[in-house]
């Protein structure tokens, strides 16, 4: 089962890891990161751009709105992921608590990625989807 761990903190944990050296945090997230490749569970892992160089597509009018970040009334960034292939939603939250990246305003949301095999089969979208994933290698 694949699973998303979803990192997230508030701007003023944030702010926090400016005080990091950044050698440092890639050392340790490095270690992290080489610990889950040992274990054969990581799938991906990817940091995100500063919030304040995104856009939001807002679809809440006939025309959506494109709003420059940051994003006002965001209380936690989304600041990167990793995806897992573990046995189980336990197995993903024990990766997640060994997470170095820790302290006030840190946290790791967790949900399962679904795969294709969940839909309807018969559907002609969900054929077209799985004859391009089987031609790039990914089923």
């Amino acid at each position: 089962m694949k699973y998303m761990l979803i990192m997230r903190a508030t701007d003023e944990a944030f702010k926090t890891m400016a005080d990091v050296d950044f050698t440092e945090m890639l050392e340790t997230v490095g270690r992290f990161n080489d610990e889950m490749i040992r274990a054969g569970v990581l799938v991906a892992a990817e940091g995100l751009d500063d919030a304040a160089e995104g856009v939001v597509v807002d679809h809440g009018s006939e025309v959506p709105v494109v709003t420059d970040g940051p994003y006002g009334e965001t209380k936690e960034l989304f600041g990167g992921f990793y995806i897992l292939n573990v046995a189980s939603k336990e197995e993903a939250i024990e990766w997640a608590k060994r997470s170095p990246i820790t302290g006030p305003g840190f946290k790791t949301e967790i949900r399962r990625v679904t795969t294709i095999d969940e839909f309807p089969q018969d559907n002609e979208w969900v054929k077209k989807e799985r004859a391009w994933r089987e031609s790039t290698g990914q089923l």
